[in-house]
């Protein structure tokens, strides 16, 4: 009974001490602050990008996302997905010791009257990737995984850039 009465008092203890310092959990991405409430996504359907960016914002519950334009307050259009694969560096046969990476994205959003809420913006990012002929199969699986990685990172920085859009009056909606 002592025993289990001592962890409670940890426990306790332990609680009101991450509350005094700021702990905070992260929450969602999106604010509560967005100057529209439904947005419509200008990617097409079989896009790996468009079908993740549409699952984080649905699971944040902040933004409605519209089948069509029309029906929508914000339209975020995808003009641009490139990924790339650049040899970065050769052996002393003049064979592929690595490579670099790149995902570009390029994105914009503009309200329903066409007003830019967020210029086109070109977002890049950039994985070294070593490689190894003897292991063909697994580079390959390497490649594969860092791209899903890059395409996850780049969905939180348009999500960030998002939320980063102010009201047209420069207040923020309470």
């Amino acid at each position: 009974m002592q025993k289990n009465r001592r962890l409670l008092c940890i426990a306790l203890a332990s609680t009101v001490m991450l509350s005094a310092c700021g702990f905070k959990l992260r929450g969602t991405i999106l604010g509560n602050d967005l100057p529209f409430k439904s947005i419509y996504i200008a990617v097409p359907e079989t896009s790996t990008l468009g079908n993740e960016l549409r699952r984080y914002i649905r699971g944040s519950g902040e933004l409605e996302i519209k089948k069509s334009a029309e029906e929508a307050e914000a339209i975020l259009d995808l003009t641009n997905e490139i990924r790339e694969k650049v040899i970065l560096s050769l052996n002393s046969q003049g064979r592929v010791r690595e490579y670099v990476l790149y995902y570009r994205v390029s994105i914009r959003v503009r309200d329903n009257k066409n007003a830019e809420l967020l210029p086109l913006t070109q977002i890049s990012l950039k994985r070294d990737l070593s490689y190894n002929e003897n292991q063909v199969l697994a580079k390959e699986a390497e490649e594969a995984m860092l791209y899903h990685d890059m395409q996850s990172d780049l969905v939180q920085q348009i999500l960030r850039r998002i939320a980063a859009i102010k009201p047209a009056g420069g207040a923020t909606a309470q």
